[in-house]
């Protein structure tokens, strides 16, 4: 009997055996392609989580000093291009507006009669009925009287452009922020009262100079935003700086010193969207791009047959 049991639990122990031994090829079968698919993935992709969404922040200032007397628009709103969104107080420029008209019309109205004196001692002169002297004087005051009258036409026309700048507009169609100003406070010139975002954005990457060998405008790009970590943004490579952002930091490293310890660098890469399908984004946002270096985008506009311009260039 015991010989019986025996001989049965040995082709378990060999099928046993075989079973882990499959079980662990397996395993090392997926591993191995698993590896291979990935040394291929990343051969052709490049990404990095240095980079956020960027967008051209206008900043709106004050041309002239004034005291602010109506605020039209508040943080997070709405504006289109050309919206009014802050008054300054016009009288005092009104008075200077009014000022410079009448100097005006007094100036033309001594123009006018310096040319006709003018022309009546050319009449004079050519009898013999007065000087050469008196004759040149008249010239004289009647150009005098033209610059004086052409002086006081560009005084107006400054005058009436400050009273224009006493309406501030927005300079974009986007979003209102950072405003600075209230109802009442008194701004000087060039004094920012609030900040206009628009909707145009794209992706500042800051990419590892050992990263940029195969990349090039035009590659199609998978864009990952941390507040939407369900979507995926496609987008394609727009340009790529030409410098490190070291090298236009405010103060670029003297390695001449001798104090050279050699980092890798990262060069700035814009990156823009193909379309934001609709999700709101905001300048500062965190993303990752991961740029396919086989493809290029069907959204792209870049040409890679110009002058220049080579697989592998930057």
């Amino acid at each position: 009997m015991d010989n019986q049991n025996g001989n049965n639990a040995a082709p378990n122990v060999k099928k046993g055996r075989r079973a882990w031994i499959a079980l662990g090829g397996s395993v090392m079968a997926a591993l191995a392609i698993g590896g291979l698919w990935y040394l291929i993935y990343a051969r052709w992709h490049e990404s990095t989580d240095d980079a956020e969404i960027d967008a051209h922040v206008a900043t709106v200032a004050t041309r002239i000093p004034g005291q602010v007397i109506r605020i039209y628009f508040d943080n997070n709103q709405h504006v289109r291009k050309g919206d009014i969104l802050v008054d300054l107080d016009p009288s005092d420029y009104r008075v200077a507006r009014d000022e410079a008209r009448a100097a005006l019309e007094a100036a033309l109205a001594r123009s006018q009669r310096a040319a006709l004196d003018e022309k009546r001692m050319a009449r004079l002169f050519r009898k013999n009925q007065v000087s050469k002297q008196e004759y040149d004087h008249a010239v004289q005051d009647a150009r005098a009287a033209k610059a004086d009258a052409d002086l006081s036409k560009w005084r107006l026309d400054q005058a009436e452009l400050n009273l224009s700048y006493c309406r501030i507009a927005s300079p974009e169609t986007g979003t209102v922020d950072k405003r600075a100003v209230e109802v009442g406070n008194y701004v000087s010139a060039g004094q920012a009262v609030m900040a206009v975002v628009p909707r145009e954005v794209w992706v500042t990457a800051n990419f590892k100079e050992t990263q940029l060998g195969l990349m090039r405008p035009g590659q199609r790009v998978k864009i990952y935003i941390d507040t939407y970590p369900d979507h995926v943004f496609h987008g394609h490579v727009d340009s790529i700086q030409r410098g490190t952002g070291a090298a236009f930091s405010l103060m670029p490293p003297e390695n001449a010193t001798g104090n050279f310890v050699k980092v890798v660098q990262r060069v700035p890469v814009k990156i823009v969207f193909d379309s934001t399908d609709g999700y709101w984004l905001a300048p500062g946002m965190s993303a990752e791009p991961v740029v396919d270096l086989k493809y290029m985008s069907s959204a792209s506009t870049v040409s890679l047959t110009g002058p220049g311009v080579r697989p592998g260039a930057l």
